[in-house]
């Protein structure tokens, strides 16, 4: 799965003892009517028994250069959202400066080996025109090829061989 690319995200929920959040690729669209999708989360997380429990999960799909916080929420730390830049959509935690963010009431919720899948439908979300996505691949974080970018880079090159 290691060479499958992937969007790279934070799945946050609200617990009586705060907000709880992990780092996540498995995450998916489901249906645009109504707007569902879909989050995977170990058993062994703490953050399956918080959306579990709450009912309501929020997708932010995080941009270039907030890859520290995907390392971050990645790691077993004691306060992952110490000092982080968030926001509260429908009352859940949505990581400021992501490319867009979902928050969700679950629907269902099934077992798929070790993880657990749960399927929310979206009671609102957003998006973020300015920023690219931060991308994951082969065990790094990545980006987006700009086209227009490369295409001037291409241009330039071709342009100075052959003077």
């Amino acid at each position: 799965m290691a060479r499958f690319t992937t969007g790279v995200t934070i799945v946050t929920t609200r617990t009586p003892n705060g907000p709880a959040g992990m780092t996540a690729s498995a995450v998916t669209s489901v249906s645009l009517d109504p707007l569902m999708l879909l989050v995977c989360v170990g058993n062994t997380l703490a953050t399956r028994d918080a959306i579990s429990g709450s009912g309501v999960f929020a997708v932010s799909v995080l941009s270039q250069g907030q890859e520290r916080h995907a390392l971050r929420f990645a790691s077993r730390c004691d306060d992952k959202f110490a000092g982080m830049g968030l926001r509260a959509d429908h009352d859940l935690p949505v990581v400021e400066g992501a490319v867009a963010h979902f928050a969700c009431n679950v629907k269902e919720e099934f077992a798929g080996g070790d993880h657990t899948i749960f399927v929310g439908e979206v009671v609102s979300c957003g998006y973020s025109v300015d920023s690219n996505p931060l991308v994951y691949f082969g065990g790094k974080f990545g980006s987006l090829c700009d086209l227009d970018s490369h295409a001037q880079l291409a241009f330039d090159w071709q342009l100075a061989a052959s003077l």
